[in-house]
């Protein structure tokens, strides 16, 4: 199974829209990869690759090697009602990455790779346009459809969208991530107008579901640096997932949070408690994909959630909450719940 380096990403084959050729961004990504010669595949449309659609379930992994370029046509903002304001469209969907429970598997299936959009100019312009013209600083969620820390080591445009925003007069974003790789973040003049979310979760699940992302120590010493250099920032333990043993994991996450993470970060850094939530797709192309790894799930545990998902139950979700309140109260005491869901 193809897992990709941390430290960078050439895709085995690229997909392109020719319509990216009449933006900076997609030409410098076009003439890259022609320059390394990696195999270069015009398409009509990003989101109608035929020959990737025919591919069967147990090809996932290989196709999360690909890359496909396009242009954002709808920019439509979400409302949202946790962290954000808006959940915005921007820079990239799906990931390089292949956590087993990836919620952007069940809006993109086995689609779920990577693409990148070059017409970021248009998307950034909206945000300061609407935060602008209601003089409100929204909150935008610009992470909602990938991991912008991932992306960046294709595009650099984490740096980009940083420094653009940093002098608006209203508006702010946020974004969540599971990567450690945040040098290029480092000495930016970001103004304070950015949120970076770090995901945390016990080693254990990291290694067995969340494959291809950075470890637990990576993703820790990233979200001090990110906090020593200004950035507010904000912690996720998402997804908790219920696997045997899962009280004892838990509970060593959070102490290792409490012994390595500044106090002061603690206090500043929201955390937001996700519960897993489960699919038959997920079960459809794990099985295929990852047949070994995919018994992290127990169905036992779960109900049936709309639209062919599952949640656990509430026999079993509710007793979890408890736990982790009383683990965070008696290991983490200081740090705020944003909410746990």
């Amino acid at each position: 199974m193809p897992v990709m380096r941390l430290d960078g990403f050439t895709p085995e084959r690229v997909y392109y829209e020719p319509g990216i050729l009449g933006y900076p961004l997609g030409r410098t990504l076009h003439e890259r990869y022609r320059a390394l010669s990696v195999p270069m595949i015009e398409i009509e449309n990003h989101n109608r690759i035929p020959e990737l659609r025919a591919r069967p379930e147990a090809d996932f992994a290989r196709m999360k090697r690909y890359l496909v370029l396009g242009v954002r046509k709808s920019l439509t903002h979400t409302k949202n009602a946790k962290t954000s304001d808006f959940l915005v469209p921007y820079t990239s969907s799906g990931c390089s990455a292949m956590c087993l429970y990836c919620y952007l598997v069940c809006t993109y299936f086995t689609s779920a790779y990577l693409r990148v959009f070059v017409n970021r100019e248009a998307m950034m312009a909206k945000m300061k346009r609407k935060a602008e013209k209601d003089q409100r600083h929204y909150v935008f969620e610009i992470g909602s459809n990938s991991d912008l820390v991932l992306e960046n080591i294709v595009t650099g445009n984490l740096p980009w969208t940083i420094g653009e925003f940093a002098g608006a007069p209203f508006g702010h974003l946020t974004l969540p991530t599971k990567f450690h790789m945040v040098d290029e973040l480092m000495g930016l003049d970001h103004g304070g107008r950015t949120t970076i979310r770090m995901s945390l979760n016990p080693e254990d699940i990291i290694r067995r579901v969340e494959l291809g992302t950075s470890p637990l120590a990576g993703r820790m010493e990233a979200l001090v640096r990110l906090y020593e250099a200004g950035y507010p920032v904000g912690i996720l333990v998402a997804p908790v997932i219920l696997v045997p043993g899962w009280q004892d994991m838990y509970r060593a996450l959070f102490k290792t949070m409490a012994e390595n993470l500044p106090e002061e970060l603690l206090r500043s850094a929201p955390l937001e408690l996700i519960f897993m939530t489960y699919s038959r797709t997920h079960e459809s192309i794990n099985a295929a994909a990852f047949p070994v790894a995919a018994t992290f799930c127990s169905r036992e545990l779960m109900r049936p959630g709309g639209r062919g998902k599952y949640r656990y139950r509430a026999e079993e979700r509710g007793p979890a909450e408890e736990f982790l309140r009383q683990s965070l109260a008696e290991l983490l005491p200081a740090s705020p719940i944003a909410y746990i869901c």
